[in-house]
């Protein structure tokens, strides 16, 4: 009997020192993304629907498995309605076959491009034209700049909008935590409608304003505040 349990014991020392000097499970690599497709062109048929297994980083962390959360504050042309959580999920990936670019498609809108690819700096939002629908065009949208702040010109679609990108040092609290060094992003069209974002870069979206214009009004008026109470980044 004795025999038996210091058997056992050696058993379990031995494998306590294999897994102990077995190397970890390596994690699958983040590949960097460099590619500036902005005014790119292609065949709204060149651009297909495919399983990509990879990570990429860079200005966002994108993969099928990363996941944020929003608390969403809903109003009715500025007259509050409702509060609801919403997740934000890239889930489906498309492959633009000319150059090899993998575009990123989320579940809902939080104020980034419907259809994007997204490289080291920036996002690029690839859509319809709309003098050719057969086509779809590419643009940068919200992107890191030099100095403290700048001013553009950009749209809503087919709606010219002013825009201005800020760099913020103070530090934002929400339910997912405590962020500084974030960016202000934020166009206005008048008689249209104004977003307001607040962007940790390599994050995400930390916090989404949008105002729109009632029917018949020319004045803007709130629809939601959505802002980041918890993520999931792989």
């Amino acid at each position: 009997m004795s025999i038996f349990f210091l058997s056992l014991f050696i058993v379990s020392c031995q494998k306590e020192a294999i897994e102990t000097l077995a190397p970890p499970v390596a994690k699958a690599p983040c590949v960097d993304q460099r590619a500036n497709p902005s005014g790119r062109s292609y065949a709204t048929d060149s651009i297909v629907l495919y399983n990509c297994t990879e990570k990429h980083c860079g200005f966002i962390s994108l993969s099928t498995k990363n996941y944020w959360v929003y608390q969403d504050s809903i109003f009715n042309d500025g007259v509050f309605v409702k509060t609801q959580i919403d997740t934000l999920r890239f889930n489906k990936t498309y492959k633009s076959l000319s150059d090899g670019l993998t575009w990123w498609k989320a579940n809902r809108d939080i104020g980034l491009p419907a259809l994007l690819y997204a490289n080291d700096s920036s996002f690029f939002a690839a859509e319809a034209t709309v003098f050719a629908p057969q086509r779809t065009g590419t643009k940068k949208g919200y992107g890191l700049f030099a100095g403290d702040s700048i001013r553009y010109l950009g749209s809503f679609e087919d709606v010219m909008a002013h825009c201005r990108s800020v760099k913020v040092n103070a530090t934002i609290k929400t339910e997912a935590g405590s962020f500084s060094d974030y960016v202000l992003f934020e166009k206005n069209a008048m008689f249209f409608g104004k977003d307001q974002l607040l962007y940790k870069p390599g994050l995400g979206v930390l916090k989404y304003t949008q105002y729109r214009a009632p029917i018949g009004s020319p004045d803007i008026a709130l629809q939601r505040i959505s802002t980041l109470i918890a993520f999931h980044l792989e």
